[in-house]
C-alpha cells in the first residue's frame, strides 16, 4: 500500500466510526472538491457538506452513514474509486424533512494527492436516485 491509499483507508475508517474530524484530515487545506456544488468546495465547504450528509443520513444506532470503497485504482498521485454510502434519512436533506427511509448512494471519485492529503477531488454521485429514495422525486412525476 502507498501513503495515499493508507490515508484514504484511514479516512474511511474514521468516517465509519462517526469521526468526521478524522475523516476530514484526508483533505489538504488547499482542497478543491468538484461535483457537489456549482463551484469547487474549499476546506470549509467540504466540512459543511459532509456535516450535512452526516446529520441527514445517520442510521439509528450507527455512528454515521456507512462508506464502502469498491474498485479502487491507484496510479501515481491519483486514486479513483467507486463508492457506496448507506444510511437512513434521519435529518433534513436538500430541504426534504426526515423520512426514516434507508438509502444507498453510489458514486465515483478521483482524488489527487500531495504528501498523503487530497488537494483536488472530482466526484459524482447519484443524487437524483437519492432524492427518489427519500420520496422527494418520482420518475413517474415527469
Amino acid at each position: 500500500m502507498s501513503k495515499n491509499s493508507d490515508a484514504l483507508n484511514a479516512a474511511v475508517t474514521a468516517w465509519n466510526a462517526g469521526d468526521l474530524d478524522g475523516y476530514l484530515t484526508l483533505y489538504d487545506e488547499s482542497i478543491r472538491l468538484h461535483g457537489y456544488a456549482p463551484a469547487p468546495l474549499d476546506k470549509a465547504g467540504v466540512r459543511a457538506y459532509y456535516q450535512m450528509i452526516h446529520n441527514a443520513l445517520t442510521a439509528v444506532g450507527a455512528a454515521s452513514p456507512a462508506l464502502r470503497l469498491e474498485d479502487v485504482i491507484e496510479q501515481g498521485d491519483r486514486i479513483a474509486a467507486r463508492f457506496m454510502l448507506t444510511g437512513e434519512h434521519r435529518g433534513p436533506f436538500m430541504d426534504v424533512p426526515s423520512t426514516g427511509r434507508s438509502i444507498a448512494l453510489p458514486g465515483i471519485t478521483i482524488m489527487h494527492f500531495r504528501d498523503g492529503r487530497v488537494t483536488e477531488r472530482w466526484a459524482t454521485a447519484d443524487m437524483l436516485g437519492l432524492l427518489a429514495q427519500i420520496g422527494a422525486w418520482s420518475p413517474s412525476a415527469g
